[in-house]
């Protein structure tokens, strides 16, 4: 039996609402299989390549190298099995017929991230995919649930996977208490406590792995495996003057320097990208929790948390991007667990090096 499946411009975070076809990796006619990377996209924030949500031959290219194209347009036609290019022809016309972009259909709607009340805070989280041990992404300092916006979907073709805004950041609550890895890794606890997750594998980035780390101290049984990409809480060293100056930047040229510090291509900090962090850091109770965050991690250039004990005492994964200029790889050596540093990689590899991180995190999650 066949089927002609319809590939589309996919949206990567909620502030994408078009991407500019780079290139193709595959031709018309080549075989594709679910997973394999089709083309190249570029938005306002990064460019990445949209991979193949299911395997048969790539039957007609729709977009073109350069073309602007809304979420949801489509890109391409892919067949399992067989079918007549005049079957084709009414799919792509159907399709081009129905399809209103920016629109409220579900061709673009898609799941949306969702907000709770957690102990009088507002906590915003986004909720995809289904079946086996829940995954939780855990952003960094600074970040929220769109730091993952390069590995969420992928990760949820094999299993449900929520992202969540920290409290202090994106969309959740503002106001912390104590503004410690316990108060973070708490809300983190009752979040799972709420979804009626018993346990799940955690994947934290930076200050999300510390407190990834942190919850597996506080509540070991909750916690399948850990994944920790350029995670703090594993060694002394930490650049605090990036911490400083990322806090007290109040505009883009004063923020720029210390968003290119994060990428090993400082081309990737846009404008776009500038204007939306600094909005978010003009929100109400923002600095404070910044503040609050970040003497509560370091001490000047010295982590105040080691806690690299826990990483023995469930399996774990540790990535690193070799050119971390925020928190040095060294700190992955000597670890009870599998490793893997990715050469010219920055602290952001996991936007950079998506791909990569998202075959690696798979593969060890499903062999676990």
């Amino acid at each position: 039996m066949s089927q002609i499946h319809t590939l589309t411009m996919p949206k990567w975070g909620l502030s994408m609402t078009e991407g500019r076809i780079d290139t193709w990796l595959k031709r018309e006619g080549e075989q594709i299989n679910k997973g394999d990377e089709v083309l190249d996209v570029e938005t306002d924030k990064i460019s990445s390549s949209v991979e193949a949500p299911f395997s048969g031959v790539l039957r007609r290219l729709i977009a073109q190298p350069d073309e602007t194209l809304p979420v949801g347009a489509l890109l391409a036609v892919v067949v399992e099995g067989e079918a007549d290019e005049a079957e084709i022809d009414a799919v792509v016309q159907r399709f081009q017929a129905e399809f209103v972009p920016g629109g409220d259909g579900e061709q673009d709607s898609g799941p949306a991230p969702q907000k709770i009340d957690l102990g009088g805070r507002t906590l915003r989280y986004f909720d995809l995919g289904e079946g086996g041990t829940p995954l939780l992404l855990v952003h960094g300092f600074g970040g929220d649930l769109n730091n993952w916006l390069f590995n969420h979907q992928a990760l949820a073709a094999e299993r449900r996977v929520i992202a969540l805004d920290l409290p202090g950041h994106g969309e959740s609550g503002k106001t912390l208490q104590r503004g410690d890895l316990d108060e973070l890794s708490q809300t983190v606890i009752a979040l799972l406590d709420h979804l009626d997750i018993q346990h799940a594998h955690l994947a934290g980035h930076s200050m999300g792995g510390a407190v990834s780390l942190n919850l597996a101290r506080l509540a070991p049984q909750r916690v399948r495996t850990l994944t920790l990409i350029a995670s703090a809480g594993l060694g002394r060293e930490i650049n605090g003057d990036y911490l400083q100056g990322f806090v007290d930047a109040s505009n883009r040229n004063a923020l720029k320097p210390q968003l290119t510090q994060l990428f090993s291509d400082p081309g990737l900090v846009t404008r776009q990208m500038l204007e939306d962090m600094l909005k978010f850091k003009r929100l109400e109770g923002v600095d404070s929790a910044l503040r609050q965050l970040a003497a509560a991690l370091a001490d000047g250039s010295v982590q105040r948390h080691d806690l690299r004990a826990v990483v023995a005492q469930q399996p774990s994964l540790v990535i690193w991007g070799a050119a971390d200029a925020i928190i040095p790889a060294i700190h992955a050596e000597g670890l009870p667990a599998e490793v893997e540093i990715l050469p010219g990689q920055g602290h952001m590899v996991q936007m950079e090096a998506a791909e990569r991180i998202n075959q690696r995190l798979a593969a060890f999650l499903a062999s676990h």
